[in-house]
């Protein structure tokens, strides 16, 4: 379980596609403690819940290793990671962690599309696009995660809604360098798939 605060930003230095391409193991470096690493932890990279197999330090760097499985291939846009890949870092929270953000899983619901961007004052505004059987999860107001980051929902219109991101989150997060074109993982509000779930049963 995660919160969508980013708590560092890790770089792909290591890329070994197995399994006919069907599992990618990949090393990424990062500025976390290597003692507090075990084995078998969750990190939560872009988003996605990764099992920790190995881990160590190399050149006064920690790195860690992970392993994509078809699925998440498939679904996120772990198919297109490769070395030199920045990618949002979040460890699982631990029983009393500050819940900054919101609820996250870490279990990636697919894929947006980052229409454009608007350099503001003192922020930026993103227009995305998702499928039409996750927009429904989406609402003004509420929550989603994209890329791992916990946002705020501006605005929404049928199957495109629109994040506004403050200086502070555009910096250490890698939503600084979104541009449109890009594709991000979402997760959507797990509140919001279990009110949608209750309507349903009725």
């Amino acid at each position: 379980m995660f919160t969508g605060i980013v708590t560092d930003i890790g770089e792909i230095v290591g890329f070994t596609p197995t399994a006919q391409g069907q599992l990618h193991r990949l090393r990424i470096a990062c500025r976390y403690d290597q003692t507090t690493i075990a084995d078998g932890a969750s990190i939560a990279c872009n988003g996605v819940c990764l099992t920790v197999v190995a881990s160590g330090v190399a050149s006064g760097r920690t790195w860690f290793d992970v392993d994509a499985a078809a699925e998440t291939l498939a679904l996120t846009t772990a198919k297109h990671w490769k070395i030199g890949t920045k990618l949002n870092l979040e460890r699982a929270l631990k029983i009393g962690d500050e819940l900054g953000g919101h609820i996250v899983a870490g279990h990636a619901d697919g894929i947006a599309t980052l229409l454009s961007r608007e350099d503001l004052a003192d922020m930026a505004r993103f227009e995305l696009a998702t499928t039409r059987e996750l927009a429904r999860f989406i609402a003004t107001k509420g929550s989603i995660t994209l890329d791992g980051v916990s946002l705020t929902i501006n605005t929404v219109k049928d199957v495109t809604f629109s994040v506004l991101i403050i200086p502070h989150t555009l910096t250490v997060t890698t939503i600084g360098a979104w541009k449109a074109g890009a594709e991000v993982n979402i997760e959507v509000d797990l509140m919001a798939r279990y009110a949608a779930r209750l309507t349903e049963m009725k």
